[in-house]
């Protein structure tokens, strides 16, 4: 069973539609960064996700529920934290905790044990006693996300939980949430890509309401539009094969869209940039040995997260 099930999912809003049938699942235990450009319709996603509103057409499910059928099942489920963080600034800490754990259902009893765990997670233990107004923005946040994970939810969903933090106060939130991810399953929608890739097991794309990438985070990032780039460098061995000649053969590979040579380090060697449309490695090593060459090196060319989305989004 899937932890999020998203099927062909629309939602429209009188003439604009935010989702064009999106699909995508995520497993349990993942963490995975949902992107997209402002108006993509990730908080869309989410709201539809988490109940807050109703899909005009496809399915979302979370562990199985219907967020439509089930909601209420869906719902404790999850723990949501919005982009606005939902705390009362006149309540203290522990009594905003203790509220939001009696609505989630929590007995007495067990409202005081999770209200502990929670606090100490997320570091705010000494802030209990304190007013919500008066802590800092990023131990709002802090609190927001205490609140999220106060009834133990399987799923945690994140729209931009480092809006307004300063540098300090996001490798914090940052460093919170690897640890938390340990543990559960985490969908983080933000617009700081390095806390993706610092972060995040596996990434989704979407640009104008459709789905544009959707991988492990490693290989989204050595993706181009036309497939994958390759940095192949081969020694001279048992022979010296014609430069061209060599270059053909590379091309005459399936899947290959472009070979371009590169400066090597050495004269001898063979140095080449393959744009491939699949995995080439177990041929590329194959034509190493019929040639009589040494394979040196064979590694993907990496991209960073900002480039590819840049690149994914832009018109």
């Amino acid at each position: 069973m899937h932890a999020i099930e998203i099927d062909t999912l629309h939602k429209s809003y009188g003439r604009h539609t935010a989702l064009r049938g999106i699909s995508f699942t995520v497993d349990e235990g993942e963490v995975v960064g949902f992107l997209g450009p402002n108006g993509a319709g990730k908080s869309t996603a989410m709201k539809v996700l988490t109940g807050y509103l109703s899909p005009s057409a496809g399915t979302a499910r979370v562990r199985g529920k219907d967020v439509v059928e089930d909601p209420i099942s869906a719902q404790r489920e999850i723990g949501y934290l919005p982009e606005n963080a939902p705390i009362y600034p006149d309540m203290r800490v522990r009594d905003f905790l203790a509220y939001v754990a009696r609505i989630r259902g929590l007995g007495k009893a067990s409202r005081a044990t999770a209200i502990e765990k929670v606090a100490d997670q997320c570091g705010i233990t000494h802030r209990l006693g304190q007013q919500v107004g008066a802590l800092s923005k990023g131990y709002r946040q802090r609190v927001g996300l205490a609140q999220a994970l106060v009834h133990s939810p399987r799923i945690l969903i994140l729209d931009e939980p480092t809006t307004g933090l300063d540098p300090n106060q996001i490798v914090e939130i940052r460093n919170l949430i690897r640890d938390i991810g340990r543990h559960k399953t985490v969908v983080l929608s933000t617009h700081i890509l390095s806390e993706v890739q610092a972060t995040c097991d596996r990434v989704i794309i979407i640009n104008r309401g459709e789905l544009v990438a959707d991988g492990a985070t490693d290989e989204v990032t050595t993706r181009t539009q036309g497939g994958q780039l390759l940095n192949v460098v081969f020694g001279a061995g048992t022979v010296a094969p014609q430069r061209a000649a060599l270059e053909a053969r590379l091309g005459d590979l399936e899947g290959v869209e472009r070979v371009r040579p590169q400066e090597a380090s050495s004269a001898s060697d063979y140095a080449y940039e393959i744009l491939a449309s699949r995995d080439l490695r177990a041929e590329l090593f194959h034509l190493a040995v019929a040639q009589g060459l040494i394979l040196l090196e064979l590694a993907p060319e990496k991209s960073n997260l900002e480039e590819v989305f840049r690149r994914l989004t832009q018109a």
